[in-house]
């Protein structure tokens, strides 16, 4: 694999560093800056909604300019933000700044995403993805703790000091390291967009949000489920954590040996597991032993079949060069959003602690019956270009 795929990795384990560390250092920002825990939380939600606006709009907005220059542009935006947050004293200045951050890390990702893939031959892209996408993996199993025991030892602004500087490296590398597609060409804009009228592409990008929208649903609410099911101390918290963020990375690593030649065998075995695996960890949570193996599995099923979803969505895509990465990006992060906020939702009608497992479940099984619909596989026709399909 080129060695720029690294560089781009090491970039997307800094942002979703920055991305996920934010949910153990709301009280002490709460705190800070004299707002509630609930107010605090607004800067989650801030950052997930840039994300679904930011990947198209920046995408579009520079697609005419080379990719590397978009990329370190974009990490500068994200540092700079990072420092401004450190700096301030003021509630509102700091959701700014995580809006404008988080609109910087979705053009990122959705040039690393189609830059990645033209960096290696056709037939593996899905390789190139896991490298690039195994940046976030490594974020939850070590970014995030490691933010954490920042946060506590230094205070909350020194996370944010240590995410700035570590985007320094980064860019310093993409700046120096000669791209594969640097030359600015792109085709009309209007024609990548007219490409969303794919059945193929509409499909990868519905089964990679819903897929998406349950793997968070189920991960944003697992540490309730640790304290109160499975009967684990706070500890074990950061344990469930990392053993979910280790299972994505092996998922990934072994998806995308497999994603670019066997999609089908990803999709269509690991998709009914996932279902199943998530029910399993709703009825059996009570038990320590079994709900931290869930964990572990659980991780690595969802980012397998997601991942492989997202190598869809840039096969399918193929018409949208400077688009297709914002395609893939918009429809995880809109699935980020929609999953906790439907669990939250859920939750809030006293259904119990587990209830967001069940919307993982009830999520997957949607992705499932649109993938295996016979209106829909019974109207596609055959791949003239002979890549994998879906």
């Amino acid at each position: 694999m080129p060695f720029a795929l690294y560089l781009l990795a090491l970039a997307v384990f800094v942002m979703g560093t920055s991305e996920f560390m934010l949910a153990g250092l709301l009280p002490a920002i709460a705190a800070d800056l004299e707002v509630t825990v609930g107010t605090a939380g607004l800067l989650t939600s801030a950052f997930a909604a840039g994300m679904v606006v930011g990947a198209p709009a920046t995408a579009a907005f520079a697609r005419r300019w080379p990719p590397r220059l978009t990329l370190v542009a974009c990490l500068f935006v994200f540092a700079g933000c990072h420092v401004a947050g450190a700096l301030t004293p003021a509630f509102p200045i700091l959701l700014a700044t995580r809006v404008v951050a988080a609109l910087a890390n979705a053009g990122f990702l959705a040039v690393a995403l189609s830059t990645a893939t033209a960096l290696v031959p056709p037939g593996r892209k899905g390789r190139a993805l896991a490298v690039v996408l195994s940046g976030t993996t490594i974020a939850t199993v070590a970014g995030v703790p490691a933010g954490a025991l920042l946060g506590t030892g230094l205070g909350w602004r020194a996370t944010f000091w240590a995410v700035a500087l570590l985007c320094v490296p980064a860019a310093f590398g993409i700046s120096r390291r000669p791209a594969g597609a640097d030359d600015g060409s792109a085709p009309d804009l209007a024609d990548e967009v007219r490409q969303l009228g794919s059945p193929r592409l509409v499909l990868a990008l519905l089964l990679a949000a819903l897929v998406n929208g349950g793997t968070f649903a189920a991960f944003t609410f697992l540490a309730p489920v640790a304290t109160g099911v499975a009967g684990l101390g706070e500890a074990w918290i950061a344990v469930v954590l990392v053993l979910f963020g280790a299972g994505s990375f092996l998922g990934v690593v072994i998806a995308g040996r497999l994603s670019d030649r066997r999609p089908g065998l990803v999709i269509g075995v690991g998709g009914p597991l996932l279902a199943a695996g998530w029910s399993a960890l709703a009825l059996t949570a009570a038990h320590p032993a079994v709900f931290l193996t869930l964990a572990l599995t659980q991780g690595g099923l969802s980012f397998a079949v997601g991942s492989t979803l997202i190598t869809r969505v840039l096969y399918a895509a193929t018409g949208a060069p400077t688009m297709g990465g914002a395609y893939a990006t918009a429809a995880l992060n809109a699935g980020a959003a929609a999953g906790p906020a439907l669990a939250a939702a859920v939750l809030a009608t006293g259904a119990g602690v587990t209830a967001p497992v069940w919307v993982a479940v009830a999520l997957t099984a949607a992705a499932l019956a649109v993938k295996f619909a016979p209106w829909w596989t019974g109207s596609r026709r055959p791949d003239p270009i002979k890549r994998p399909r879906l």
